[in-house]
């Protein structure tokens, strides 16, 4: 059956969803299992020992083989270094999306009608074409770069958001990212003003304060366990904390279990508590996209909604801080991190089959010239240029081509390798 494949690669997770072809519609679109228990992969390349880049976490204490995080740093000069090889960041994104669309081609027995992939908001030109280029270089032409906001306003739309202007809340795993978006003429979202971020704020960093109060509260049991013991108990805790997280989103207690040398630890924690850890972090976000509005000469109550995109938008916290901000319906899906996947899917519909441009206002019939002589002034008016006319009635000229320099790409034989990943299992 034809589909189309949208892929959002975030700073920590992977998702991708699927839209298929049913008669002259496409149904909604449907996640992708990446990995055998899971519907998302992480976002990390690992290098194995025979040149193999391996997608998702290695298992071993390892760095120096290990890549996360690197869509943020698409355009940053200095590559990341692999077991002392340098590999450009845009690489090794292009490498995880051919991974993705491979391992579903695989699914699907056919290759998709049309890939977009998402990007962060913030991205300039720059930054698309070192993407396009890393990508058409592992044989990836069709893929259209959209960004995240617009892909997560089309999920929105998808679900009935109706509004013309929005704000977009995008907490990532290891990152936050505010912006607008706006339906133009044809109907179509678009990003406007200048969207900001955080590095420094994000669903890990909200794990890693509970992890804290954990250490805290087992400080002399962890104190008495040998540092093997121990090493391996902290390495359990991010993964559990996690967990714990997402319990707090529906429940107003859970415990954060752990086994330790001297028998299994439990640390009750009441959602109060942890959002009473995290509530700086959270007021930084809102306090952001406030800015972000601000910057754009709007007012909060100017916007139709608050949209929101990542797996821990979920806390309610969250929603409480942008309810008491912005006095307009604060929108979150029933499984955030899926938001900007299933919006790239929905664009992917419109590349195949695009909507039909609005139709525009009747006008009266063209007078004929014998009537525009008799309805002439006895004085002239000046004449206008009518170059205004043509700039708003008709398409954009075409773009100048652009000269891509090449990059410094592994040898084609890893890529190869990497390539043949999603046949794996």
């Amino acid at each position: 059956m034809p589909y189309v494949l949208g892929i959002d690669i975030g700073s920590t997770t992977t998702v991708a969803t699927v839209a298929r072809r049913r008669g002259a519609n496409w149904a909604r679109p449907e996640v992708v299992a990446l990995d055998a228990a899971s519907t998302t992969v992480p976002s990390v390349l690992h290098l194995g020992e025979d040149g193999t880049l391996v997608v998702g976490e290695s298992g071993t204490d390892d760095g120096s083989r290990t890549a996360r995080g690197f869509v943020h740093r698409v355009g940053d000069d200095v590559p990341l270094l692999l077991a002392g090889e340098a590999c450009p960041p845009q690489m090794l994104t292009a490498v995880l999306a051919t991974w993705v669309v491979e391992r579903v081609h695989d699914r699907e027995g056919a290759p998709a009608e049309a890939v977009v992939l998402s990007h962060p908001a913030g991205w300039g030109r720059h930054r698309r074409d070192l993407l396009h280029a890393a990508l058409w270089e592992l044989g990836l032409s069709h893929v259209t770069l959209l960004p995240r906001t617009v892909t997560v306003a089309e999920s929105h739309a998808a679900r009935g958001f109706a509004g013309s202007a929005a704000a977009v809340y995008a907490l990532g795993g290891n990152s936050f990212e505010a912006a607008l978006v706006r339906r133009n003429a044809r109907g179509r979202y678009e990003t406007f003003g200048f969207p900001q971020g955080l590095d420094w704020i994000g669903g890990a960093d909200f794990d890693e304060a509970l992890a804290e109060h954990v250490r805290t509260v087992l400080a002399r049991e962890l104190a008495t366990a040998g540092r093997r013991e121990t090493h391996a108990t902290l390495r359990a805790l991010r993964p559990e904390c996690d967990r714990a997280k997402r319990a707090l989103t529906v429940d107003t207690g859970t415990d954060v279990l752990l086994n330790l040398p001297a028998g299994p630890a439990r640390v009750p924690v009441s959602r109060v508590q942890f959002e009473e850890m995290i509530r700086p972090a959270v007021q930084a976000t809102v306090d952001l996209l406030l800015r972000t509005v601000n910057s754009a000469g709007l007012r909060p109550a100017e916007l139709d909604a608050v949209l929101l995109t990542g797996g821990s938008t979920r806390i309610p916290l969250v929603g409480e801080l942008l309810a008491a901000a912005f006095p307009v319906p604060v929108e979150v899906e029933p499984d955030p991190q899926l938001t900007a996947a299933t919006g790239a899917a929905l664009a992917a519909c419109q590349v195949v089959s695009p909507r039909p441009r609005p139709a525009e206002p009747d006008r009266p019939p063209r007078p004929t010239a014998e009537a525009r002589r008799d309805a002439a002034p006895a004085i002239p008016s000046p004449r206008r240029p009518d170059h205004g006319r043509s700039a708003v009635h008709s398409e954009p000229p075409p773009r100048p081509p652009v000269r891509i320099a090449p990059l410094d790409l592994p040898s084609p034989s890893r890529l190869a390798l990497a390539r043949t990943r999603g046949r794996e299992g």
